[in-house]
C-alpha cells in the first residue's frame, strides 16, 4: 500500500499576502481558493510536484503560530537556475551551498513573509527523471 503525502498545511497571518507570495514570487499553481461562512482554504502546488501546500484558517492551521513551519523542502534539477528566477520575481534567497559535490548535496533557502522556510535542494536528476513524468502532468492539467 502506498502511503502519499499530498498536502502540507502552512501557518500565515495574511491568506491574500501568502497566496500571492507563492504564486505570483515562487511560482506555485494556485489549484483552488475556497471559501465558505466557516473558512478559507487555499491550495497551491509547485509545478512538478505531488505535494500541495494549503493556506487558510482551518484549525489546525490556527493552533500554530505563522510562520512556525522550518525546513520545508523543494527540489529541483538545477539550483542555480531556480535561484534566479525566484531572485528575478522578488524573492530573497540565501546564496547557494555545496555541502557534498555529489548529486543532492547542493542547497539554498528562502522565507516567505510570515517567516516559514524553505530549503531547495539541487538533484540533478530530476531533469532527466521528473518525479512526476510529464505526460501524466498534462494528462491532469498541471503545469
Amino acid at each position: 500500500m502506498d502511503w502519499t503525502l499530498e498536502v502540507v498545511l502552512l501557518p500565515v497571518s495574511d491568506i491574500d499576502r501568502a497566496v500571492a507570495f507563492y504564486r505570483d514570487q515562487v511560482g506555485f499553481v494556485l489549484d483552488h481558493d475556497t471559501r465558505t461562512e466557516q473558512m478559507r482554504v487555499a491550495q497551491l502546488t509547485p509545478p512538478g510536484s505531488g505535494c500541495s501546500i494549503v493556506v487558510g484558517d482551518l484549525p489546525a492551521q490556527q493552533e500554530m503560530a505563522p510562520g512556525s513551519m522550518r525546513g520545508l523542502q523543494l527540489c529541483v534539477a538545477d539550483a542555480v537556475a531556480a535561484r534566479e528566477e525566484l531572485l528575478g520575481r522578488g524573492v530573497e534567497t540565501s546564496e547557494i551551498t555545496v555541502f557534498d559535490e555529489r548529486d543532492g548535496g547542493t542547497f539554498f533557502g528562502f522565507s516567505d513573509p510570515d517567516g516559514n522556510t524553505w530549503a531547495v535542494q539541487q538533484l540533478k536528476v530530476r531533469g532527466e527523471k521528473p518525479l512526476i513524468p510529464t505526460e501524466a502532468r498534462d494528462r491532469f492539467g498541471a503545469e
